[in-house]
């Protein structure tokens, strides 16, 4: 039935105005506005849908969207000089940097103003 169906994937925000300045300025993402939300022009034709939920909003727990790099020590200290702070989990490992190198592919957690996961991951 949803063979042919360009799905997309979306999730919620506390603040529309703040999601944006974050997605188009401090990540570089081309941003579109339409009706209160926000879409996400993300490359390989991966639009990805941002709605306001207000004071209803809940971060999500779990990442909600891994940005693949070919140099993550790179790509961390260049979110780090816009201000990105990197998550420190209990338990995992990780380097000065904020990048967890335990098993796996090298992944480097951050949140956006709402309080989502989001990552940065290093790709072969």
């Amino acid at each position: 039935m949803f063979k042919d169906t360009k799905a997309f994937s979306g999730f919620s925000v506390d603040d529309v105005p703040r999601a944006r300045q974050f997605y188009a300025e401090t990540l570089g993402l081309d941003v579109d506005e339409e009706n209160g939300m926000l879409t996400l022009r993300i490359a390989g034709d991966r639009d990805t849908l941002v709605y306001p939920k207000g004071d209803a909003h809940t971060p999500a727990s779990f990442t909600i969207l891994n940005f693949p790099v070919d140099d993550i020590d790179r790509a961390v200290d260049q979110l780090t000089e816009r201000g990105v702070e990197f998550e420190r989990y209990p338990g995992m490992e990780i380097d000065e940097r904020g990048i967890f190198r335990g098993g796996g592919p090298p992944i480097a957690w951050f949140k956006d103003p709402a309080g989502n996961v989001l990552s940065v991951i290093k790709v072969e």
